[in-house]
């Protein structure tokens, strides 16, 4: 049985555009699209004697079900012919849905509910679900070049190798075209150019540079003769890394990057330039974890 694309809703407007998102994704990929609530128990005591507290009687139910209607249309007016089921489950939603990552083709959130703080520019569900899920996790961001590339951020790196997949799967179904892009700077995040660059007093640039086109080259050549319907542009840029892949996403209609690049601390599961991307890319960003 084909995994669902699941989706986080709170009833905020962040949820309900991802609900639209999924409900776009299971279509494309042909399968079912489960919308999850969670809500946590409330910090109040039961008076002396009294029953534990019931949803029903709180008024939740009926808060619960006017979220998941306006879900469920909103994923209707998107796709109307895909199969969607409700889940309803009190629990901590962060421990929800990397549960449900477990048997998700993809989780789809906002990139902020309603537990954010004002002054945060990404929800801690987001970021959560993208060190920890078990499954590819789409954050919904700005609104897309609907015409765009899919953006694939290249590092090289082994636990890469699921990001540069989904890329190309994902610009097949989507019939869009594929930027491969690889930012390369072994001096700093300081790009330097031109004869006082100190990166050249060290090592010989273009040797250099055709290392990095080779990696480039070599990453994403198995996947032209898996797809060979997309097109697909291989770009090296030699820049700071993360405003290169930032100011990237502004023509793309998808950006999709590892968890972990080549370099950072091992023991790190969101490396600093997915969670970059996360926090300012102008298009939805997928952040796919290598094997565990």
């Amino acid at each position: 049985m084909a995994k669902p694309v699941v989706v986080g809703v709170d009833g905020s407007p962040s949820s309900l555009d991802a609900v639209g998102t999924a409900a776009r994704e299971a279509a494309l990929s042909g399968v079912g699209l489960r919308v999850v609530h969670a809500f946590g128990w409330p910090s109040i005591h039961p008076p002396p004697g009294g029953a534990p507290w019931d949803p029903a009687r709180a008024g939740v139910r009926e808060l619960v079900d006017g979220t998941l209607a306006k879900a469920e249309q909103r994923a209707r007016e998107v796709a109307p012919q895909v199969d969607i089921t409700r889940e309803v489950t009190v629990g901590e939603p962060l421990m929800v849905l990397e549960i449900e990552s477990r048997t998700a083709s993809l989780v789809v959130v906002g990139s902020r509910g309603l537990g954010a703080f004002g002054s945060l520019l990404l929800g801690s569900t987001a970021v959560h679900l993208a060190a920890y899920g078990h499954c590819p996790v789409l954050v919904v961001r700005d609104t897309p070049n609907p015409d765009g590339p899919v953006l694939l951020a290249v590092d090289g790196s082994p636990a890469g190798g699921r990001a540069v997949e989904f890329a190309f799967a994902e610009a097949s179904v989507r019939g869009a075209d594929l930027l491969a892009l690889h930012v390369w700077n072994t001096w700093s995040e300081r790009a330097y150019e031109g004869p006082g660059d100190p990166l050249s007093m060290v090592v010989d640039i273009d040797r250099l540079r055709e290392e990095e086109q080779r990696l480039l080259d070599e990453t994403t050549a198995p996947w032209l003769t898996r797809y060979p319907q997309v097109t697909v542009e291989r770009r090296l840029v030699r820049s700071r890394i993360r405003p290169a892949l930032i100011e990237a996403s502004h023509e793309a209609q998808l950006v999709v990057a590892g968890a972990r690049g080549r370099g950072g601390f091992t023991g790190l599961l969101l490396g600093s330039v997915s969670q970059a991307l996360l926090h300012h890319a102008h298009c939805s960003v997928v952040v796919v974890r290598g094997k565990e």
